[in-house]
């Protein structure tokens, strides 16, 4: 989530949202194509040509094959897009020690951030 809010590059938030809105689609499509292709396979082979069954089963894995293919680059690709993100904006906390200069609210203060920091986040 800290990805999306990061005022970064939009081309790589709008490819991950248009990536996400044609697996939404494409998904339950290739599903009821790949479905009726190989229930009109069966068909064909219980009562017609031999030729026109392998070629619908054939049309099936070409279909399935494309889709696979598709989600797989398409993952791999916004995995690479997040890890390189992840490797160029790393966040870093800066604590001070306590020192007997600092006030005693301001140390408070200081106490109260070190609370909140996340657990990626990085103490120098």
């Amino acid at each position: 989530l800290q990805w999306l809010r990061n005022p970064g590059p939009q081309h790589e938030k709008r490819t991950l949202f248009g990536d996400m809105v044609c697996f939404l689609f494409i998904t339950p499509l290739a599903t009821i194509s790949g479905w009726l292709c190989l229930r009109g396979a069966v068909d064909h082979l219980h009562f017609s040509s031999r030729l026109e069954a392998v070629g619908l089963i054939a049309l099936t894995v070409a279909l399935f094959t494309i889709y696979l293919f598709w989600t797989l680059v398409s993952f791999r690709y916004h995995c690479r897009l997040y890890n390189e993100w992840r490797r160029t904006n790393q966040r870093v906390i800066l604590l001070m020690p306590k020192s007997a200069n600092i006030p005693s609210n301001q140390q408070s203060l200081l106490g109260l951030q070190s609370l909140k920091r996340n657990s990626k986040e990085t103490i120098v």
